[in-house]
């Protein structure tokens, strides 16, 4: 009876710990683009988002997310992480992130959009390359998402 008990036991707890929500690390030259199809490789301009059940999607620029979720339906999902243009390889929240189009910086996908960590960067950065600064909210409704 023990042995029972300890069996279903052990089940419920694989069960339990094989559902992350939590992101995983993007693998620069390997991973693909959900949106577009690209490898992904630039550090600067890397995005993603982890649903509720812990699914990852990864896309090789934020405007490559942004067109995705303007596709889907966003109320699922968990975590949207987005790279942090001044610290290249590190991801940061997208939705605290402040955002940059400036013509001075080329994304991947020719949007020139990047992010920022830290708002005091982004307008660092803004100043030395101009361009339009944006939140969260802003350039979900540049981008038309839901």
């Amino acid at each position: 009876m023990k042995k029972g008990y300890l069996t279903i036991f052990t089940v419920f707890l694989l069960m339990f710990s094989s559902c992350s929500v939590e992101p995983e690390k993007i693998n620069f030259g390997s991973d693909a683009c959900k949106f577009c199809k690209m490898t992904i490789v630039d550090q600067q301009h890397a995005a993603q988002y982890v649903t509720s059940k812990g699914k990852q999607f990864k896309f090789d620029a934020i405007e490559c997310m942004l067109n995705d979720l303007e596709e889907i339906t966003t109320e699922n999902i968990s975590t949207f992480l987005v790279s942090d243009y001044g610290n290249p390889g590190s991801m940061t929240d997208a939705t605290t992130a402040t955002y940059l189009i400036s013509e001075e910086i080329k994304s991947p996908m020719g949007a020139f959009l990047s992010a920022f960590s830290s708002k005091v960067k982004a307008e660092e950065i803004y100043k030395k390359s101009g361009g339009k600064l944006y939140s969260w909210t802003t350039i979900k409704e540049k981008y038309s998402v839901k």
